[in-house]
């Protein structure tokens, strides 16, 4: 199954949590059975020099392709640049690796601690 990852930026507060619900689909608007398959996401900065942190994964419904990721407070709170860089690898059963959404996350400063 080859992969043209999606693009999708978001605005993500420092120093507060951020999770996300994602579904695979194919390209036929299907869901993907992930079972067997592993998710794994990461921010880092632009020249990809400096990992951010990993997002948490759990999967909320493996046969309906729905996962949950998530960014703890803690880590956003390291999020010192404007603009980091994230993706989302899909693993198969078999091995092969695609990436299936990248984009950027726009950090604001968030007052209320």
């Amino acid at each position: 199954m080859a992969i043209n990852p999606a693009q999708k930026d978001f605005t993500v507060q420092r120093r507060a949590d951020f999770p996300l619900t994602l579904t695979f689909k194919d390209g036929n608007g299907d869901a993907i059975n992930l079972t067997g398959y592993t998710v794994a996401a990461e921010v880092y900065d632009e020249s990809r020099s400096t990992s951010y942190g990993s997002f948490a994964v759990t999967y909320t419904n493996r046969t309906g392709g729905v996962i949950d990721i998530k960014l703890t407070d803690t880590q956003t709170a390291a999020f010192t640049p404007n603009e980091l860089k994230y993706d989302v690898l899909l693993t198969e059963p078999s091995g092969d690796k695609f990436y299936y959404l990248e984009g950027t996350l726009y950090i604001s400063e968030g007052y209320t601690t």
